[in-house]
């Protein structure tokens, strides 16, 4: 029998997209407490049913599915160049290993081609036939159209052949982005690649009692737990300090923490991170979307995935990546036996300023969250994440401009750090900002 929280979840599902709701307004419709309604709500938004917007209120949305692809197919290739399908359609879910174009005599093509690659080529039939005897699939640009031979050799091959009306050179760029935002989405790690699946986790029911938590606790050497009830829901969490000085015949129900935080394996490593840091966790319950246990994710799995990110090499660039390149660090000198805090420099580009040729407001707040990172790793050797970034401009930072950024720390506690920055271009003050970020120990 569904309970009243899947109730819910189903009757959310069911509503249009567009719909608003409210804790009250389900709570009225179904007959259940506004609480139970809240936390219905909750879960529903973790799983992409609705979103919260700010002065609207909490809209029911199209959910998105969450692809995880590591190559391209040749229908993705359909959609991103908005081609058509002239031939060989049975083909199109087959991966596209790289692509080659086919601007060189016909004798000369035949060492690039391999099977499932696609060959961008004009209306050169003797090209395209070449290339599907080969194994490669053909993407037609400028529009031409093919002869039926060739359309009829793509259908017995199973390999598609494509017509676009754009030109090869914009072809190129857009399936080349395309591959470069896919090896960036394989590098995100997500809780799945790090999670401690469920035969491997141990776990507790509301049924068990305080000696059985002992008994546990010194098999696997750990102090906490996830407790499930009969249909193996995750309703709660039980530590050492939980059942500290209790008889041994007391229920772990009326002992643990209800309602725990829990994470589900789409979630990203990062956003983990960010709550077990914050809110001082070590050890999250990773659950299916009916709540039910399927593993569990330890502070110290988060900060070895955290360390493995930072020393791979990058195989693809974002925006990101291709500002904070640009950043040069000065070397931080020794003083009274204290390193100095550092300074960075950074040259203005082209590509960095807005429509009135000054620093973008985004490049420029990515410098200094960049800059503050540096400067806890420096001195404290501590990693962190940006929390809040307060930036003011007092001069306009014009293009090919060359500013210095001078950090100071403020206040440094046990969990999170204040940072003051200063923004010079030639000992003249521009811009200033106060950066608070959650520090993150070193495992």
């Amino acid at each position: 029998m569904a309970t009243k929280h899947d109730l819910i979840l189903t009757h959310i599902e069911s509503l249009p997209v567009g719909e608003r709701i409210s804790v009250r307004g389900i709570a009225k419709d179904l007959s259940v407490s506004e609480g139970t309604a809240y936390r219905a709500i909750k879960d529903a938004e973790n799983i992409g049913l609705v979103s919260t917007i700010q002065r609207v209120g909490t809209i029911r949305i199209e959910r998105k599915l969450k692809k995880h692809i590591e190559k391209l197919t040749f229908r993705e290739v359909v959609q991103i160049t908005e081609a058509d399908v002239l031939g060989g359609a049975s083909g199109l879910d087959k991966d596209l290993n790289r692509f080659v174009i086919g601007a060189m005599q016909v004798s000369a093509m035949e060492r690039y081609v391999t099977p499932g690659s696609l060959m961008i080529v004009g209306n050169r039939t003797n090209a395209q036939k070449l290339a599907l005897e080969d194994g490669a699939a053909v993407l037609i640009t400028g529009g031409f159209d093919t002869i039926p031979e060739i359309a009829a050799l793509a259908d017995e091959l199973s390999l598609p052949v494509l017509r676009t009306t754009y030109d090869t050179f914009t072809v190129a760029t857009m399936i080349n982005r395309a591959l470069s935002d896919q090896l960036i989405k394989k590098d995100i790690l997500l809780v799945s690649d790090i999670y401690m699946p469920l035969e491997k986790t141990h776990y507790l029911t509301i049924s068990d009692t305080v000696a059985a938590y002992n008994r546990i606790a010194e098999e696997t050497k750990h102090s906490r737990f996830p407790v499930v009830n009969k249909n193996m829901r995750v309703v709660g969490i039980i530590t050492a300090k939980d059942i500290l000085g209790k008889n041994e015949t007391q229920s772990i129900e009326r002992l643990m923490t209800k309602e725990p935080r829990i994470v589900k394996k789409e979630m990203s490593v990062a956003s983990v991170s960010h709550q077990m840091i914050w809110d001082g966790l070590e050890v999250m319950p990773v659950v299916a979307d009916d709540l039910t246990l399927i593993g569990i994710v330890t502070r110290q799995d988060i900060m070895k995935a955290m360390q493995l990110i930072q020393r791979q090499p990058q195989v693809s660039d974002t925006i990101s990546d291709q500002i904070t390149g640009q950043i040069q660090m000065t070397t931080p000198q020794a003083v009274d036996g204290k390193l100095s805090e550092p300074e960075f420099r950074f040259l203005v580009a082209p590509q960095m300023v807005n429509e009135m040729g000054t620093i973008s407001f985004g490049v420029l707040n990515e410098v200094v969250a960049h800059a503050a990172k540096q400067t806890m790793k420096v001195n404290q050797r501590k990693n962190v994440w940006i929390e809040q970034v307060s930036l003011h401009y007092f001069r306009l930072i014009q293009l090919e401009s060359e500013f210095t950024l001078k950090t100071r720390i403020l206040e440094l506690g046990r969990r999170s750090a204040k940072i003051d920055m200063e923004v010079y271009i030639e000992n003249s003050l521009v811009a200033k900002a106060m950066v608070v970020c959650q520090l993150m120990e070193r495992p």
